[in-house]
């Protein structure tokens, strides 16, 4: 270590620092690792006011330090004279390549969970009701989001990689043995309990090593390394849609598995954290903070919306199929389009959002994925193709519907838990994040079986499922923007 600062630091002060958490990641927190004594003195990280420039000279320098795990993946020496955020650098960008790898597979995985459900119900389960056939993806859904409270803590004390290498073995088993499967038991195990923790182990640590590396560039780091499962959500719709009619389920499952054997293989490779743990942090769910208006409001929200995601993703293939106007090999690659459009809208609003405001880019975001909902959607389901024409309209408000609800929908799971941090200090964010998201993981569970009553209620016909997710939309969009409005007031211009 140089007496040159390196990377990114934050503001100074005179006094003897406690450790504070950093970070803005689901699930995570860690303590700030501090380089050995220099001739500057900086400060800890504070929520919301981190910054990058250099510190003020100070001569009482604290020569202590501390020692932290003995973990290889985060050993460090912590000091209280400083603390660097490389910010780049080729160990930095190989965690970010890991991390992109482990996304393709979670986050695909999660992405193509339409072809899936539409496959199935066609074939191995073509006997069960859209609603009892949703509770496979619903569960998948669950455990996803709902364990990660736990395996936040234990990234925090182990670091990275024997979750992600844990992670790795259940998915790419639950792909290997979904061929096998043929009754619902079969399925509710493999994919909806086995790929559902598999995908909470990897994405949770792959996402949030990143914040290791990087402080000011936190923000467009991940976003890159999300980027990786919209990659994988559009390869892998095209993959099977090819694949399917060719070789069949169980090799075309088979080959996904093989697949994710590489991307795993890379991601427990290069994927490591570099922050010390920090001890005592507790981050179980708290009920007294719902006294809290704006973060009880919010929560509300997220849940709406939660709601109402995964409707679409879910049933979008099947609906495309049923229509009449749109063929079966297109109908799977709608899937790939919206993945398309993800691409950019995990990535893009999270920039935006460091310049106007999380919550405004956020409710930006609601209201495009509002409109486009009834004004594309709702249509396009209501509409009977009895003409060449209305089958043509009805196949191109889809396809539109379909890449830019891709796009504003991006930033539904990246932006909202950087929206729940903004209404914490950065060392409760842990209690506040697991809090909301144990309330919000059920309304994933039970968002996909909803949706599949209101089809078979409907008599096979989308349109109830579409005024479902448009009704969820509007919910959360108000709720958003009176979450808002109780932290800033109700001016537009405010940046929050």
């Amino acid at each position: 270590m140089t007496h040159e600062p390196k990377g990114s630091t934050p503001g100074s002060i005179h006094e003897r620092p406690t450790f504070s958490r950093v970070n803005t990641i689901p699930s995570v927190e860690f303590s700030i690792p501090q380089d050995p004594p220099v001739e500057k003195i900086i400060s800890k990280c504070h929520s919301h006011q981190t910054r990058n420039g250099g510190a003020p000279e100070n001569s009482a320098a604290d020569k202590g330090h501390l020692e932290v795990s003995n973990d290889e993946e985060s050993q460090s020496v912590v000091t209280l004279d400083e603390v660097t955020y490389p910010e780049g650098g080729r160990q930095a960008w190989l965690v970010v390549l890991g991390s992109f790898c482990g996304t393709i597979v979670a986050f695909g995985m999660m992405n193509t969970v339409g072809i899936f459900q539409s496959y199935i119900s066609e074939h191995q389960l073509k006997d069960y009701n859209e609603s009892i056939i949703g509770w496979i993806f619903g569960v998948y859904v669950f455990l996803s989001f709902f364990c990660g409270i736990q395996i936040g803590p234990l990234f925090d004390r182990h670091g990275p990689r024997m979750l992600i290498l844990g992670g790795s073995v259940l998915m790419v088993a639950s792909m290997l043995l979904l061929g096998l499967c043929t009754t619902y038991w079969h399925f509710m195990l493999v994919f909806g309990l086995l790929g559902g923790l598999g995908t909470s182990f990897i994405f949770t640590p792959a996402i949030s090593a990143v914040g290791h590396w990087f402080l000011v560039g936190r923000g467009n780091a991940t976003g890159i390394s999300a980027a990786g499962g919209s990659l994988g959500g559009i390869v892998f719709p095209i993959m099977l849609q090819k694949l399917l009619p060719m070789i069949g389920f169980a090799w075309a499952t088979r080959i996904m598995g093989f697949i994710f054997v590489f991307c795993c293989t890379i991601s427990v490779t290069l994927t490591r954290s570099r922050l010390p743990p920090k001890r005592g942090q507790s981050v179980l769910p708290d009920l007294k903070i719902f006294r809290d208006p704006s973060f009880a409001v919010l929560t509300a929200a997220i849940y709406f919306m939660e709601w109402g995601l995964f409707v679409p993703i879910t049933y979008l293939t099947s609906f495309a199929m049923a229509s009449g106007a749109i063929t079966s090999a297109f109908s799977y690659q709608l899937i790939a389009i919206m993945n398309a459009g993800s691409c950019l809208g995990r990535w893009a609003p999270g920039h935006i959002a460091d310049k106007l405001g999380r919550f405004n880019s956020m409710i930006a975001a609601l209201a495009l994925c509002t409109a486009t909902t009834t004004t594309l959607w709702l249509p396009a389901s209501i509409l009977q193709p009895t003409t060449p024409e209305e089958a043509t309209t009805i196949k191109a408000l889809c396809i539109v519907y379909t890449l830019i609800f891709g796009f504003a929908s991006g930033s539904n799971i990246s932006l909202t838990p950087v929206c729940v941090g903004q209404l914490c200090d950065t060392n409760e964010y842990g209690r506040y994040y697991a809090t909301c998201y144990t309330v919000v993981s059920f309304g994933t569970l039970t968002g996909i079986p909803i949706a599949g009553s209101l089809i078979q209620a409907a008599g096979g016909h989308y349109w109830g499922v579409v005024i479902w997710t448009g009704l969820c939309y509007v919910v959360s969009l108000g709720c958003f923007i009176w979450s808002r409005a109780l932290k800033v007031g109700w001016k537009i211009g405010v940046k929050f």
